[in-house]
């Protein structure tokens, strides 16, 4: 079956959407392209009720992502109109919204907003040559995926402002000791494991994962009383459903 997106691929089975980045030849750099497949994309996932998990992975050798296609700065009509884009499409916005777990396969270079996306998941799997950084200030940027947001939730303030501004490429095994990938496995095994990860998720009780996630989700921007109610409330209704 020929995929109806451009830049990535989608496919579901037993349970499982898998979504892989499909620009290798630029190093699955994201350009506005693979922006609007991502957000059809999730999109389907998130609507789907027989997909239970998401594995994200890159296509080729090389990378999962390198970030943004820096070919495309300065081609948007205005900052008024991608400011619109942005609104209308909250493609990062959507990876919080899905309530399924998200494991994301991640090798070779893992690069700014590719480390951005990689956060937004809730298990990240690299593989021994995976190569993280964010090296947006450095060239006078600041992320524009979450990063000023997403890394100090995941590494603590201190290591997420080294990262943020220190420039410096973090090989797998320090990434998992500061928190941006939570295992590392041999590059030949990556897929298998990830993909192993998302059905053995997949196969859990489909109400209670989604519960769980909603609840860790929530519950990180309330007060501790506040979130304790959410999770009183969630699981009320799961135990309801299984009446």
């Amino acid at each position: 079956m020929t995929s109806p997106f451009q830049t990535i691929t989608l496919g579901v089975k037993n349970g499982v959407a898998e979504i892989a980045l499909n620009r290798p030849r630029v190093l699955n750099a994201h350009n506005m392209q693979m922006r609007d497949d991502l957000y059809e994309a999730l999109e389907a996932v998130r609507d789907d009720p027989d997909v239970n998990s998401v594995l994200l992975r890159g296509e080729g050798e090389r990378a999962f992502c390198t970030g943004a296609d820096l070919t495309e700065f300065g081609t948007a009509p205005s900052r008024v109109i991608a400011r619109q884009v942005r609104w209308e499409r909250d493609l990062w916005g959507l990876f919080l919204d899905i309530d399924r777990p998200i494991v994301a396969a991640l090798h070779g270079f893992v690069i700014g907003s590719g480390v951005e996306m990689a956060l937004l998941c809730d298990l990240r799997i690299a593989s021994e040559d995976a190569v993280f950084g964010m090296p947006e200030a450095a060239l006078g940027l600041i992320p524009a995926a979450g990063g000023t947001q997403t890394l100090p939730r995941a590494l603590g303030a201190p290591r997420a402002l080294q990262a943020l501004l220190g420039g410096e490429r973090i090989p797998a095994s320090r990434a998992v000791a500061m928190g941006l990938a939570h295992r590392v496995v041999p590059r030949d095994r990556l897929l298998e494991e990830a993909r192993g990860q998302a059905r053995r998720l997949a196969e859990l009780p489909t109400q209670a994962v989604r519960a769980v996630k909603r609840a860790l989700r929530r519950g990180m921007e309330m007060p501790l009383e506040r979130a304790l109610e959410t999770e009183l409330r969630l699981a009320a209704s799961v135990t309801s459903m299984n009446r």
